[in-house]
C-alpha cells in the first residue's frame, strides 16, 4: 500500500537510489506508488520515464517525458529523455531539437546533462551533434577528463585520429587513471603502428579495467614483441585470466563442437562405422535443433540491416569505412569497446549473435525481428 508519510521528493530518492543499483523493476514500482500520492510531481514522471528506458520500454518512456513537459515545458532532465527516446524510433530532428532546447533555456553549465545528450547522439550514430554536446562540456569545464575523452571518441568518429589522440592525451593529463581514455588511445596507437606508446599505454591498465579482448590481446602480443616475454611468464598470467573472464561460459555452439570432435575421436579409436553412423545422427540432429529464421532486421545509425546474424554483421561492418580490410572478429571487439566506453555495457564478441544482441542491450542499434 502507499506510504502517506513519504513525500514525492522521498520516493524520488529511494527509486533513484534503485535505479542506481540496477533495479529497474523495484525503481518503477516506487515511482508509480509515489504517482498514486502525487500525480502532478513531475520528477516522478521523469523518473518512470527513465526506468522504461532502462527497460527498452521506449514508447512508455516517451510519453511519460511527454506528461513530465505537460507540467514543466522547460524540464532539462524531460527534455534530454524525451530526445533520447526520439532517437529511438528515429526522429533525429525532433530529439536535435529537444536537446538543443536544453541549451536555448541555459542549461549549458550543467556538464552531465551535456555529456547524456552527447552520448545519445553518439549511440544514434549522429557524431557531429555528440562533438557539439561534448564540447560544450569542455567549455564548461575544461579540466573534465570525462568530457575531454568524450571529444577525443567523437574526433576519432569523424577521422580525425591527429585530434583524437591529442584529446585522450589530454583527458589523461587531467585524470591519469582514466582507464577508458588510455586504452582507447593505445588502441588507436597500434592501429597507427606506433607500437611503443601503445604498450606504454595498454601497460598502464589493470585486467579489471578492460572489457573487451581487443585492449588485452595487443598487450600481450606487444609484450612478448619489446619485453621478449615467454608464453608461460607470470606477468602474462593475469591478462590470460581475464581473457577467460571475458569469454565467459561456453556457448551452446562450443559444446556442440565439442561434443562432435569428442564422437569423431571414439569413431577413430573403435567400431568406425557404428560410431560415425551415430556421429552424423547426432550432427544431424543438432543442425535442426540449432536451426533458426532465415533472416532477422536491425536498425543501427539509422540504417536497416535485413539477413542472418553473420550477413547482418558483415553489411554492419562493410558499412563503416574505418574497417575496412578488417576481419569480423576486430570489427566486434572495436565496436564492442567503443559500445562499453559510451553505455557502460560489456558486450559480448563470441559470435555475431551475441555481439548484436549485446549491442542492443547497450543501446547501439535496435532489433526489429
Amino acid at each position: 500500500m502507499p506510504t502517506p508519510f513519504l513525500s514525492s521528493e522521498e520516493y524520488d530518492e529511494q527509486a533513484h537510489q534503485l535505479y542506481n543499483e540496477g533495479q529497474y523493476d523495484e525503481a518503477l514500482d516506487t515511482l508509480r506508488e509515489g504517482l498514486a500520492l502525487y500525480p502532478h510531481a513531475v520528477e516522478l514522471h521523469v523518473g518512470v520515464g527513465y526506468a522504461r528506458l532502462a527497460r527498452d520500454e521506449f514508447a512508455w518512456a516517451r510519453r511519460s517525458f511527454e506528461e513530465a513537459l505537460v507540467l514543466d515545458p522547460e524540464h532539462e532532465d524531460a527534455l534530454a529523455g524525451l530526445g533520447e527516446t526520439l532517437l529511438w524510433f528515429g526522429q533525429h530532428q525532433s530529439a536535435l531539437r529537444s536537446f538543443r532546447r536544453i541549451l536555448e533555456l541555459g542549461y549549458q553549465d550543467d556538464v552531465d546533462l551535456m555529456l547524456q545528450s552527447g552520448r545519445a547522439l553518439f549511440r544514434a550514430g549522429l557524431i557531429d551533434g555528440a562533438k557539439e554536446f561534448f564540447e560544450i562540456g569542455v567549455q564548461q569545464a575544461p579540466e573534465s577528463a570525462e568530457a575531454v575523452a568524450c571529444v577525443g571518441y567523437a574526433q576519432h568518429r569523424l577521422g580525425d585520429d591527429d585530434g583524437a589522440i591529442g584529446s585522450l592525451r589530454k583527458a589523461l593529463e587531467f585524470d591519469s587513471d582514466h582507464a577508458e581514455a588510455r586504452i582507447y588511445l593505445g588502441n588507436i596507437l597500434y592501429d597507427r603502428g606506433d607500437y611503443e606508446a601503445a604498450l606504454y599505454h595498454l601497460d598502464r591498465t589493470a585486467p579489471e579495467e578492460h572489457w573487451d579482448e581487443l585492449g588485452i590481446w595487443r598487450l600481450v602480443e606487444l609484450k612478448k614483441q619489446f619485453y621478449q616475454a615467454p608464453d608461460d611468464d607470470p606477468e602474462l598470467k593475469v591478462w590470460d585470466e581475464r581473457l577467460t573472464e571475458l569469454a565467459g561460459e561456453p556457448d551452446d555452439i562450443d559444446e556442440m563442437l565439442a561434443e562432435i570432435e569428442t564422437k569423431a575421436a571414439e569413431a577413430a579409436e573403435g567400431e568406425a562405422r557404428g560410431q560415425l553412423e551415430l556421429f552424423g545422427a547426432l550432427l544431424t540432429d543438432m543442425a535442426e535443433q540449432k536451426a533458426e529464421p532465415a533472416s532477422h532486421q536491425i536498425i543501427r545509425d539509422g540504417q536497416h540491416y535485413v539477413g542472418s546474424w553473420d550477413e547482418i554483421l558483415r553489411e554492419m561492418r562493410d558499412a563503416n569505412g574505418v574497417y575496412a580490410g578488417r576481419t569480423l572478429r576486430e570489427f566486434m571487439v572495436a565496436e564492442a569497446e567503443r559500445g562499453q566506453s559510451l553505455s557502460g555495457v560489456e558486450i559480448p564478441t563470441s559470435d555475431a549473435e551475441s555481439f548484436i544482441r549485446g549491442s542492443a542491450t547497450a543501446g547501439l542499434l535496435r532489433i526489429v525481428r
